[in-house]
């Protein structure tokens, strides 16, 4: 195409998206390496065709803060309808500088940010919201704007958005990682204790993380493990769901000695996933040794009809996974496995991940138990039973 039929093209889209909302977005792929004469003349004509909003996105991740900030500021200034929308900006992390051109455009007349939580997204990732919503909140020193998002919730939702996708937060990522607000030093943990802004720029709790942590383990009572789930913000839609979560609480609690804030979500999370699964694991049974190889025996519930299967592989995992599979009818392709733990400690609960192919679709699946056994097996069906339910899913990072 010609110059000139794109920008005919461009202002087609435009105004017959104009027909059915007002609110149209325009975005020129790849702006960031754009000749920036053809940009203008493309923003202005999208603008008078309808666009109320002009996002420039940083396609391949190439720009520098400078560079992408000064682009910004130059359409604004040179496009002489500007002021007729909302410029956005959309990076990418090729380079690992999402969030700090992102900034950049903010700082230089951008009054929308295409962001996503924990920076997920294709290749290296987007820009992540919880690092750009504080960055701005926190430094209004610098920024004469900010957002109307609630940031009490900003902790919630990356977990939420962990479970579904089971991309692991690295303990290190800023705002959310679980050493986010950790003090090692010495010298840290006495400046913080003394004086909190010492050493940190921002409050745990304003983002979602509990200050006042309640351990609780096996004398904890009904009303405690209640009271505790309601202040984490989760609710149970009636007493016979309270009252399984409660049960398996207090199995974990003969397993564990003390029962943090993460492992109540975990184990609330499983609980509420399990009520609806047509596969139930029964039992699992691994026998293992060095140098031979490892026998798994696993009994299932399928449809409420109990089955058994044994496999022998080279791995303990692999030999449950391979068991499992030969109890279901249809080929499965795994293609990612990870393992972390939910809580400090050698009893901590042990959260597994996969990530399973069957006929083109990705379905992620996870699993929590004190053993990492156990907890590859609870993954392993959680994910077949989403494969089961039919429920259609696209990849997590499209």
């Amino acid at each position: 195409m010609t110059p000139d039929q794109v920008v005919e093209q461009a202002v087609r889209a435009v105004k017959r998206a104009r027909r059915y909302t007002d609110n149209v977005e325009f975005s020129p792929e790849d702006a960031g390496r754009s000749d920036e004469d053809f940009l203008c003349r493309i923003i202005e004509a999208t603008i008078d065709a309808g666009a109320t909003t002009i996002n420039i996105p940083d396609t391949v991740g190439y720009n520098i803060p400078h560079q992408f900030g000064a682009t910004i500021k130059s359409l604004i200034e040179r496009v002489p309808n500007s002021d007729r929308a909302v410029f956005s900006a959309h990076c990418h992390n090729d380079l690992g500088l999402a969030v700090a051109n992102s900034l950049s455009a903010v700082l230089n007349g951008a009054r929308q940010v295409e962001c996503t939580i924990n920076g997920l997204g294709e290749r290296a990732g987007n820009t992540s919201l919880e690092e750009l919503v504080m960055a701005v909140r926190t430094r209004q020193d610098v920024f004469d704007c900010d957002t109307n998002i609630d940031t009490t919730h900003i902790l919630a939702a990356s977990r939420l958005v962990s479970s579904v996708t089971g991309f692991i937060v690295q303990p290190n990522k800023a705002i959310v990682g679980a050493n986010a607000f950790a003090h090692e030093a010495g010298i840290h943990q006495d400046g913080v204790l003394k004086h909190r802004e010492t050493y940190e720029i921002m409050r745990a709790e304003d983002v979602g993380w509990n200050a006042n942590k309640l351990v609780m383990g096996k004398h904890s009572g009904r009303n405690a493990f209640k009271v505790r789930l309601t202040e984490l913000g989760v609710e149970f839609d009636s007493e016979e769901s309270l009252n399984d979560a409660f049960r398996r609480f207090k199995e974990l609690a003969d397993k564990k000695h003390e029962i943090f804030d993460e492992d109540l979500q975990a184990l609330v999370s499983e609980t509420q996933t399990e009520a609806s699964e047509s596969i139930k694991l029964v039992s699992l049974k691994v026998c293992t040794e060095t140098g031979e190889e490892n026998t798994a025996t696993v009994v299932l519930s399928i449809d409420d009809k109990e089955q058994t299967a044994t496999a022998k592989t080279s791995g303990a995992v692999d030999a449950t996974f391979s068991a499992i599979s030969s109890l279901v009818d249809f080929e499965i392709n795994l293609q990612l496995y990870s393992v972390s733990n939910v809580t400090q400690g050698t009893d901590a609960l042990g959260e597994v991940n996969v990530r399973l192919e069957h006929n083109g679709r990705i379905i992620n699946g996870q699993g929590v138990d004190t053993d990492i056994i156990t907890a590859s097996a609870k993954a392993y069906i959680h994910g077949l039973n989403k494969i089961m339910a039919a429920t259609d899913r696209a990849h997590p990072q499209i």
